[in-house]
């Protein structure tokens, strides 16, 4: 069908379905649409008057200067005579009385270069709604944001900041209800706030709803107070919403904690530029300085400069940022990073795909396809010699998805390459890094090519249980837990996942044992093809950010059928989850705000660990001459006893200090007591202590502390309150170290401490601040 069938259904849905009245209702159609215009007036009767011809491009569609296109044909909702405008095309169109709900384009035309136009040979229909402002008018309303749904967010905004939602908040209030929304279903997919891609979209959402929540005078994180609200109005039919409601919230907070340190330094500096603007414009250069030092997102400087009829200067910008560009690469430009990329693009050019067959063979033949030394192709390579090396076909696994690549031998008779990594350039040409450990390989070569085979039973072993932990880790903390990297070793693995805290004992505990029970459950690993929307379809996770081509490895283990875990996943695998052996968790870690890293072990280096741990165990009973359960006791009671030891090691050393019961070593030096004593092995931490207690015992006058350590020493000089306006340790104490080749020290006038690198010169110290005093 074509115009007169979709003008059909469009009215017949609007007046029959949803039972607007006709009456409110007028349409646009391209100037020069006759078509189009018979048709409206034929299906719904409305006078010519109310079927206006507008000859700007608001009323023709293209996607570019060339391309499909076509006239548009658009339905108008007249909110009455109350509301400010005019019907569109007239001066006032940009008023709020006529409000455009339905727009049709009548996609008929291919626009060709030189202004040519000539008819498609299958027109189509492109539909847009605006299912909001639809809502508006059904619930008898003027604006998007006094629907019930949007309403709630804007009053839940206003309750939370206890700032009345009209008036100038008004504005600041629906901004935030608006951009809280879209904020909260990208976390909800697995989009994090970062400063790229994605997650930097999320960020520049995220902080012009905080800005404004700085506006409306918020002190404290606001937009997080409002999830719940959120959740209450759309989590019934989007569920994902409630799944990752602690997740949103926590990213919320955290961002906006961070945000407002950074809006309050980048505000005080835009305020100083303006109150030095000398044009009407601020310069790009200062633009630039807000976004690089000040973490300002452009987007968001004009945001504030347009309330202020203050434009940026957009090329000034772009220019301050290519600058910025050149520097970086100009500072690695001798790295042979920018060489690598050239070589790859040209051998990419002239060489087919290299062929994996790693997922059925250990072993395989190949030939020598290219080489590269030194950042440059090469036809050979000798002996000693480091390289590339680039077959038409490979069992190496090439880095990808958190494993790493695979090591192993080529040789081809006598001639051997040790691949000691392998990588892959420009998403088809497979690299094998390593060294020419005998003969030499040229282009042309027919190589055996054989992995490490220990090696990769373990990278299949620790990649398999990163799919089993994924799996158990959304289990137990929700839904809202994703991939957010990962690292897949021979001999462990780590796996990074968006939870907004740390996992306690029995949270890990109950994942550890859920993986082991899958693993004892022994069941079969099986791996399809299909296309990733067949995949996804059938309830596949797909990594956020990965790149999936137009087939994809389908990769289902575990219980209920093979249901457990069903990923897309391109590695190496185990062919039933028994193989995996065991499974241990050994740490939970923060990695960034709202990401979690887990490190674990699987196979033989959980046995591994397990025995380094029996072994460890032993020693200890051994040592502390008891058995493995009373460990726990045992060593809690050396620790008190020790605790108890050093207090009373601090107390002779006190007592020491201060003569004991003799009394200190007390010389008077015009007029001024002086104690000076030389310590050996005393901790440098307990000088100022021993400082005080000896301060007590002269009443007034002045103490020096020095101890060496392992050559080291350590001085403390005390002065009592009464004489520090005559005497300063810090004077003092800097004479001292001078002695001891020290430099400075630092303190405040009645006590102050310094160091120095020669220890056997302590009397030496003394007797210089003896000296001063004299």
């Amino acid at each position: 069908y074509f115009k007169e069938r979709a003008i059909e259904l469009a009215w017949n849905l609007l007046t029959k379905e949803y039972g607007l009245s006709k009456e409110k209702l007028l349409v646009t159609v391209y100037h020069t649409d006759d078509e189009a215009a018979q048709h409206w007036k034929k299906i719904s009767g409305l006078p010519e008057e109310k079927i206006l011809r507008i000859p700007t491009d608001d009323n023709f569609w293209a996607m570019g200067d060339t391309g499909p296109c076509g006239p548009c044909s658009e339905i108008f909702y007249d909110h009455g005579p109350d509301i400010p405008g005019g019907p569109p095309g007239s001066a006032d169109e940009d008023g709020d009385r006529f409000v455009e709900i339905w727009n049709l384009v009548f996609m008929q035309f291919e626009q060709l270069t030189g202004g040519e136009r000539k008819g498609l040979p299958k027109p189509s229909i492109d539909t847009g709604m605006g299912l909001e402002r639809l809502a508006t008018i059904l619930q008898g309303k003027h604006n998007n944001y006094d629907i019930d749904m949007l309403f709630a967010l804007v009053q839940a905004s206003a309750d939370a900041s206890s700032v009345a939602p009209d008036g100038e908040a008004l504005v600041s209030h629906r901004v935030i209800a608006d951009h809280l929304r879209s904020s909260s279903f990208l976390i909800a997919e697995g989009v994090l706030p970062s400063n790229e891609g994605r997650g930097y979209v999320l960020r520049r959402i995220m902080r012009r709803a905080m800005r404004h929540a700085h506006m409306l005078g918020c002190k404290d994180p606001h937009m997080y107070k409002l999830v719940p609200a959120l959740v209450a109005q759309m989590g019934d039919f989007f569920t994902e919403l409630k799944r990752a409601e602690s997740l949103i919230v926590e990213t919320l907070k955290l961002e906006e904690e961070r945000f407002k340190q950074t809006l309050d330094r980048g505000l005080k500096h835009l305020d100083e530029e303006i109150e030095n603007l000398k044009g009407k414009v601020l310069p790009g250069e200062a633009a630039f300085k807000l976004y690089d030092t000040f973490g300002f997102p452009v987007d968001l400087t004009q945001d504030i400069l347009k309330a202020k009829n203050i434009p940026v200067d957009m090329d000034g910008f772009e220019t301050a940022m290519q600058e910025q560009k050149k520097k970086a690469r100009a500072a690695w430009s001798g790295s042979g990073e920018e060489a690598d990329d050239k070589i790859w693009f040209e051998l990419a050019d002239k060489l087919n795909p290299t062929e994996f067959l790693g997922y059925a063979h250990e072993s395989t033949q190949g030939e020598v396809v290219a080489l590269v030394k030194n950042g440059k192709e090469a036809k050979e390579l000798k002996k000693g010699e480091a390289g590339m090396v680039i077959t038409n076909q490979t069992p190496f696994y090439a880095e990808s998805g958190g494993q790493i690549g695979d090591t192993g031998v080529l040789t081809a008779g006598k001639n051997e390459f040790v691949v000691e990594d392998t990588q892959k350039k420009l998403g088809s040409l497979f690299i094998h890094i390593g060294t020419i450990a005998k003969g030499g390989l040229k282009v042309g070569d027919s190589l055996t090519m054989s992995i490490d085979a220990e090696r990769r039973k373990n990278l299949r072993i620790h990649h398999s249980v990163t799919h089993l932990l994924h799996a158990a880790l959304r289990e137990q903390l929700g839904e809202h837990v994703t991939q957010k990297g990962s690292l897949v070793a021979p001999d462990r693995l780590r796996f990074d996942i968006s939870h907004p805290k740390a996992l306690d004992d029995k949270e890990l505990q109950e994942i550890e044992h859920e993986v082991n029970q899958e693993i004892r459950l022994n069941t079969d690993v099986t791996t399809k093809l299909m296309t990733p929307d067949e995949a996804i379809a059938q309830g596949a996770m797909a990594l956020f950010g990965e790149k999936y081509g137009d087939e994809v490895r389908v990769v289902s283990m575990g219980s209920d059928s093979g249901h457990y875990s069903i990923e897309l996943c391109g590695g190496t695998h185990v062919k039933r989850t028994g193989d995996i052996g065991a499974f241990k968790i050994i740490s939970d870690s923060a990695v960034s705000a709202g990401v979690r890293r887990i490190e674990a072990l699987a196979g033989e280096a959980v046995e591994t660990y397990m025995r380094q741990n029996s072994d460890l165990i032993s020693s200890l009973s051994r040592q502390l001459n008891t058995n493995a359960q009373d460990l726990p006791d045992r060593i809690a009671a050396l620790m008190e006893e020790r605790k108890k030891l050093e207090q009373e090691t601090s107390r002779l050393r006190k007592q020491l200090a201060s003569g004991g019961d003799k009394g200190a070593d007390i010389k008077e030096i015009n007029g001024l007591k002086f104690s000076g004593v030389a310590l050996q092995d005393v901790p440098p931490g307990e000088l100022k202590a021993m400082a005080d207690e000896l301060k007590q015992k002269i009443k007034s006058g002045v103490v020096a502390l020095i101890t060496s350590n392992d050559g080291k020493a350590s001085l403390v000089v005390g002065v009592t309150k009464d004489l520090t306006g005559k005497v300063n340790a810090v004077d003092l104490v800097r004479i001292g170290s001078e002695k001891l080749g020290g430099k400075g020290g630092g303190g405040r006038p009645d006590m102050a401490q310094a160091g120095g690198p020669d220890g056997s010169k302590a009397n030496d110290a003394l007797a210089a601040i003896e000296a001063a005093l004299g």
